[in-house]
């Protein structure tokens, strides 16, 4: 407990301010990057249609309804 440095006043132990090389950005990059592709991979012809109709009907465009399916984890 000696070994840690001493904090002022205000101090909440956050991170630095300091703008440090970060050297997992570039995997978190490549992670975000892939996941993204996955994500909005075309699905099944029947899904891709059923969304559609459905955004449709609530008067969205299939790629906004498809992002709320992806957003909420459930169907509207």
């Amino acid at each position: 407990m000696l070994d840690a440095p001493l904090r002022g006043l205000g101090d909440n132990g956050g991170p630095p301010l300091e703008d440090e090389p970060d050297p997992q950005a570039s995997w978190r990059g490549y992670c975000w990057r892939k996941a993204h592709r996955r994500a909005w991979k075309t699905p099944p012809r029947e899904i891709a249609l059923r969304r559609l109709a459905r955004a449709e009907e609530l008067g969205m465009t299939y790629k906004a309804y498809t992002l709320e399916i992806m957003e909420r984890g459930r169907y509207l």
